[in-house]
C-alpha cells in the first residue's frame, strides 16, 4: 500500500499536538479553505508516493517522540493508508492526533457509507476538527488556527456518541514578548 505525502515526514515538532511529535504530511484536500497554511498540499496529484512500509520504518526509528501527527492536506482523504499509519503508530506507543476540515459529525456521517471512516477514527486520540476560517483566525487558540475548530477526545466521543472536546487546551496561558522594544508584554495565546 502507499500513501501520497505532500512533505518529508518532519520529527520534532512542539506546535502540531501535545509533547515533542513526528508530523506525517499527506496530499490532497478539496477543502480549500482561503487562508490555508499549506495550499499546496491541496492538490490530489501533486507530493509523491512511499510505501506504508517506508513510513512505518522511519516511524520504528523515532525516539524521544510523544506521537505523530496526522495532517496535510486533510488525511481523511487517505483514510485507508492513515489507518495502517495509526494502528503502527499505536504498537509503538505512541498517540496518534489528526487534523481534517471535517467536523467529527461529518465524519460520523461519512462512516455510514464508507466504514474505513470510522475504522480510522478509532485509531486517533485526538482530533482538530473543522476548515480553517480566515475571519475566526486567532493565535489565542492552542494548536488550531482558527477559534471554530475543537480538539476532541476521540475515544471519549466514539464512546459517547458526541464530540467531547479537550477543556485543557481552550485555557488561556502567557507568553513573554521579549523583542519589542526588550519589554516585557504579556499575550495571551
Amino acid at each position: 500500500m502507499k500513501i501520497r505525502l505532500a512533505g518529508q515526514i518532519q520529527q520534532d515538532s512542539i506546535v502540531d499536538g501535545e509533547g515533542l511529535r513526528t508530523v506525517i504530511w499527506t496530499q490532497g484536500c478539496s477543502h480549500n479553505c482561503p487562508g490555508c497554511h499549506n495550499p499546496e498540499t491541496h492538490d490530489f496529484k501533486g507530493g509523491f508516493e512511499v510505501s506504508i512500509d517506508d513510513v512505518k520504518q522511519k516511524l520504528k526509528n523515532l525516539k524521544y517522540q510523544d506521537g505523530i501527527t496526522l495532517s496535510g492536506g486533510d488525511p481523511f482523504f487517505q483514510a485507508e493508508a492513515c489507518l495502517e499509519i495509526a494502528k503502527y503508530s499505536h504498537n509503538l506507543n505512541l498517540n496518534v492526533w489528526c487534523y481534517t476540515g471535517f467536523t467529527f459529525e461529518q465524519l460520523m456521517k461519512l462512516s455510514k457509507s464508507k466504514p474505513i471512516i470510522l475504522d480510522f477514527l478509532k485509531q486517533i486520540d485526538v482530533l482538530i476538527d473543522g476548515r480553517f476560517i480566515l475571519s475566526e483566525k486567532s493565535l489565542n487558540v492552542k494548536f488550531r488556527g482558527s477559534k471554530n475548530q475543537r480538539i476532541i477526545d476521540v475515544k471519549k466521543s466514539l464512546k459517547l456518541g458526541y464530540a467531547c472536546c479537550i477543556d485543557k487546551y481552550d485555557q488561556n496561558f502567557f507568553v513573554h514578548d521579549l523583542f519589542a522594544n526588550n519589554k516585557k508584554k504579556e499575550i495571551f495565546i
